[in-house]
């Protein structure tokens, strides 16, 4: 019985969370991301009749935070603490000799577009890509494993373009090309939301291994093979692992590519990766992410963790949403314990601080549901004051996946404080009650009716 990577999750996602199969043709060529589209990217689909190629495709896993705590034994009251443990309590990785990924390996005449249906997702996008490959890299100082979940443009034949943006990345890349030397890595394809979890945490900010990362948050070993032509260790159960290397000055123009928040990214030069190598299961299933909803979800849940940790440490947090509405890395909304008048600015400014790449944060109490944007919009309706309660920074830090951003390279930030006043006046703004509510069973007084959910 499978234990880890994709394969591991494929009977739940029938059983609990309905997996749609599709034996339909459907046209790798802006069809199958269409359809991923239409069912908002949180319904998982299997596509077994891809067009041009014999490979199925699974999308639509990533897209839902309940089905991420659910496959990672958690649930959203308890998560923050358990993805928090998996950094203080890591679990090394188990090195095998073999396993199911080396069932087939292919080192030559390798041609990635004929290997597997690569999609093409947007009208103007610059190419096919690989949505949800999961990089991987080692430091040739300390031996720890780095991984990411980034883009790679189809060149043809067995080469891709690395959409590389992170500068503990970048700098590591210019300190093997002073040497002259290649950067070795593998895109792994196939994985299970542990694996897509441990991905996010930040190398910068913690200094990470992710393999013992993910050993922690699974609370086992993830199983690892050694890859063929690189000095790289893969997980053992993944469908496909492409093997490859960077070298310096290879670069060629990547994009565009509808990214974040529905807009095309820049066009610029970004490293190429050849590949050397494909390993891959008997009867591989490609993964694929639809840009940008399932893709970024998971980064938005360890951004919770972040903004958690830094408002915490100023007043009581009891919840944190880094929404998918701002790209799961723009908006947040940030529920405290107010014991103290100024404890919403004081969230604001923890909130704010935790990333250049938060914009809008709005602080609220523990009865308003971060989760529930009707409970949201409510709260800012009724207990904001604009000339009392929002305030906003010109011209700070931002990011360039944020259109309104590359005007000018600056961001203004906003806070709003949706808290209640303390004493007396609070009770102006306690919610009604039903008594009774929750147990009230429509089906009772409706026995005939079929769609009351």
């Amino acid at each position: 019985m499978e234990k880890q990577m994709l394969r591991s999750c494929l009977n739940k996602l029938e059983d609990k969370y309905g997996m749609l199969k599709c034996d339909v043709q459907v046209d790798p060529k802006f069809e199958l991301g269409g359809v991923l589209e239409k069912l908002g990217n949180t319904r998982p689909v299997l596509f077994n009749n891809v067009k041009g190629n014999k490979m199925p495709v699974i999308g639509g896993m990533f897209g839902d935070r309940e089905m991420f705590y659910d496959f990672t034994g958690t649930s959203r009251k308890e998560r923050i603490f358990k993805y928090m443990d998996a950094l203080t309590n890591p679990i090394k990785p188990k090195l095998l000799s073999s396993g199911p990924v080396k069932e087939n390996i292919i080192k030559r005449n390798i041609d990635l577009g004929k290997f597997m249906p690569i999609p093409t997702f947007h009208e103007y996008d610059s190419s096919s890509f690989i949505t949800a490959g999961v990089f991987v890299v080692k430091d040739p100082d300390t031996n720890k494993v780095y991984t990411s979940i980034r883009r790679f443009q189809y060149n043809g034949g067995n080469n891709l373009s690395a959409l590389v943006t992170s500068p503990m990345l970048s700098n590591q890349m210019k300190e093997l090309f002073k040497q002259k030397k290649k950067l070795e890595c593998a895109v792994v394809l196939g994985y299970d939301y542990y694996f897509c979890l441990a991905s996010q945490y930040s190398s910068q900010q913690y200094g990470v291994d992710k393999y013992e990362i993910d050993g922690g948050l699974r609370g086992e070993p993830l199983e690892l093979v050694k890859c063929e032509t690189i000095d790289l260790e893969v997980p053992a159960y993944a469908e496909i692992v492409l093997e490859g290397t960077i070298s310096y000055n290879d670069e060629v123009m990547e994009g565009p590519f509808g990214e974040l928040m529905g807009y095309y990214g820049q066009v610029a030069k970004h490293p190429v990766m050849k590949v050397n190598a494909i390993l891959h299961r008997n009867n591989p299933i490609l993964q694929i992410s639809a840009p940008c909803k399932e893709e970024h979800l998971s980064n938005g849940i360890i951004r919770d963790i972040e903004v958690y940790t830094h408002v915490n440490r100023l007043v009581e947090c009891t919840d944190v949403n880094v929404t998918i509405g701002g790209g799961c890395r723009f908006t947040a909304f940030v529920n405290i314990n107010k014991k103290t008048e100024g404890d919403g600015k004081q969230a604001l400014i923890g909130a704010l601080s935790s990333s250049k790449d938060i914009k809008h944060v709005t602080v609220f109490d523990e009865d308003v549901d971060i989760f529930d944007y009707k409970d949201v919009d409510g709260a800012i309706a009724s207990r904001v004051q604009a000339s009392k309660d929002l305030f906003i920074i010109p011209g700070a830090m931002g990011t360039g996946l944020d259109p309104s951003h590359l005007v000018d390279g600056t961001t203004d930030k906003v806070g709003i404080d949706a808290t209640k006043p303390l004493g007396e006046i609070s009770k102006v703004f306690e919610k009604t009650v039903i008594p009774g509510y929750k147990d009230i069973d429509l089906k009772k007084f409706f026995p005939t009716v079929s769609n009351l959910d």
